[in-house]
C-alpha cells in the first residue's frame, strides 16, 4: 500500500502533532480513510518526538488490533521505506527503528471491564485508541491515565459513531474545547481511496439506524424497526429454489410460560456466501414436558432432512443444560452449546447481510419473517437494545441466531 493523495481532512491528521490540542478524535463513517492515516501520523509523530519511548496501541481486542492496525501497517510502503518495522507476537509489541532512534508501540485489548488492568503501572508517551467508542470507559480512563506524566504526550482517538447517550460522545465530544482536542469528522468522500463505486456498495452495506451511524456518521439513537430494509419489501428476499448448500444447522430456543420453543434451519453457501433461512416454527411452552419439546423438535429435523438435507449440527440455547443433554438422545446430529455473542452484534450482522442481499430465505420461514420485521428498538433503554417484552418474537430470532453465531466471523 502506498499512499499517493490525501485528502483536505486527512491532511488535518497530520497538522495534529505541530498543534497545541492535547488530543485528537476522528470519528465519523466506516471507510472513510481515518484509520490507517491515524496510525501512521502516531508513529510518525512517535519517531519525530520520542527516543525510548513507549506508547499504547488499543483495539477492542488485541486480535482486532492486529488485523485493523498493525497488518495493514506493515504492508504500507510509505511506511516500510522509511522505518524498520517489527512486530513480535508472543510480546505484543510493534517495534520501530529509524537509524539509532528506537520506539516501543504495546497493543492492547479493551474488551470488558476488567481490561484497564492490562495497561494499569505502566507510563505511556501516547495512546491510539482505535475503536474506542466499543471499549469501556474504565479501560480509557486507564490508558489516558498512564500519560498524565510524560510531557508533549498526545492522546489519538478513533471510532465509528454509536448513541448519542454514549459517555464518550458527551465527555469527550460535545466537550472538545474543554478537553483541548481537535475533532475531525469524517465521511466516506473524505477517503480518496475509494471509488463513486465503491462508496455506494459501502453504503448498500447498512440500513436502518447502522446506515446513520457508518454511512452518514451520526451519532443517533436506535429507534423503530430493527431490520427496516427488510421490513419493508421482505418478498425480495425470498427465494423458490435453494442454491447448493455447504452445510446445514439447526439453531434451538427453549421456551418458558411467556415464551415458546423456536426451531431454525439454516443453511449456508459455500464459502459463506449466503446465509439461506431454511425452515422455522415455533410452539407454546406452556405446560410443555421435555418429552414434548423433544417430539416436536424430532418432527421438525425430519423435516428439514426430508425437504433440505442432513444437518451437520444442533445449536440450542445453552442456558438449559439438562434441556440440551436430554436433546442428545433424541438426535443423531451433534448438539453443541449455542454461542451467545453480543445481540448487537447479531443484529449488525443480519443488517450486512440483507445490504448485500446474502440474506435469503424460503416459505417454510413464516415464523421468522414475521419476528425479523416486527423486531423493534427499545426506547426505554440508554443503550442499543432490542425490545422483548412479548409484542414480538424473540424466540424465532434467538433460535435464528443460535444456528449461525459460531459462524459469524465466517459471514
Amino acid at each position: 500500500m502506498v499512499f499517493k493523495k490525501l485528502s483536505p481532512k486527512q491532511t488535518e491528521i497530520f497538522k495534529f502533532p505541530h498543534e497545541s490540542y492535547d488530543a485528537l478524535i476522528c470519528d465519523g463513517a466506516v471507510r472513510s480513510g481515518k484509520t490507517m492515516m491515524m496510525i501512521y501520523a502516531f508513529i510518525w509523530w512517535a519517531m519525530e518526538q520520542f527516543d525510548g519511548g513507549i506508547f499504547g496501541v488499543c483495539g477492542k481486542t488485541v486480535q482486532s488490533a492486529e488485523r485493523n492496525i498493525i497488518q495493514p501497517l506493515m504492508a504500507t510502503k510509505s511506511v516500510t521505506d522509511k522505518y524498520l518495522v517489527t512486530y513480535t507476537r508472543s510480546m505484543k509489541v510493534l517495534t520501530v527503528r529509524q537509524g539509532k532512534k528506537i520506539n516501543y508501540f504495546y497493543i492492547f485489548g479493551g474488551k470488558d471491564e476488567s481490561s484497564y488492568m492490562l495497561i494499569q503501572g505502566l507510563t505511556l508517551s501516547g495512546v491510539l485508541l482505535d475503536e474506542v467508542a466499543l471499549m469501556p470507559r474504565s479501560f480509557v480512563e486507564q490508558a489516558i491515565t498512564r500519560t498524565l506524566s510524560v510531557d508533549n504526550a498526545k492522546l489519538w482517538f478513533n471510532c465509528n459513531p454509536e448513541r448519542p447517550t454514549h459517555w464518550f460522545y458527551n465527555e469527550w465530544i460535545k466537550n472538545a474545547e474543554q478537553h483541548n482536542v481537535k475533532r475531525l469528522h469524517f465521511l466516506m468522500t473524505d477517503n480518496p481511496g475509494l471509488s463513486e463505486k465503491a462508496i455506494a456498495k459501502a453504503e448498500r452495506d447498512f440500513s436502518g439506524v447502522f446506515y446513520d451511524r457508518y454511512v452518514l456518521g451520526l451519532w443517533v439513537r436506535a429507534e423503530g424497526v430493527i431490520y427496516k430494509g427488510f421490513a419493508e419489501n421482505p418478498q425480495k428476499y425470498k427465494i423458490d429454489k435453494v442454491p447448493i448448500l455447504d452445510k446445514i444447522i439447526i439453531g434451538v430456543d427453549w421456551g418458558g410460560n411467556k415464551s415458546g420453543h423456536s426451531f431454525t434451519a439454516i443453511g449456508i453457501t459455500p464459502g459463506y456466501g449466503e446465509l439461506i433461512a431454511l425452515c422455522s416454527e415455533k410452539h407454546e411452552a406452556k405446560d410443555t414436558k421435555p418429552e414434548d419439546i423433544y417430539k416436536l423438535y424430532r418432527k421438525f429435523e425430519d423435516k428439514v432432512k426430508a425437504k433440505y438435507g442432513n444437518a451437520i449440527a444442533v445449536y440450542p440455547d445453552n442456558a438449559e443444560q439438562v434441556l440440551l443433554n436430554g436433546l442428545r438422545d433424541h438426535t443423531g446430529i451433534p448438539v453443541y452449546n449455542s454461542y451467545k455473542c453480543p445481540v448487537i452484534d447479531r443484529i449488525r450482522k443480519i443488517q450486512q447481510l440483507v445490504g448485500q442481499e446474502r440474506f435469503l430465505y424460503t416459505d417454510d420461514c413464516k415464523t421468522l419473517v414475521d419476528a425479523l420485521c416486527n423486531a423493534v428498538w427499545d426506547e426505554k433503554k440508554l443503550g442499543d437494545e432490542r425490545l422483548d417484552d412479548g409484542t414480538s418474537d424473540i424466540d424465532s430470532l434467538d433460535s435464528f441466531e443460535y444456528s449461525w453465531s459460531w459462524y459469524i466471523d465466517y459471514l
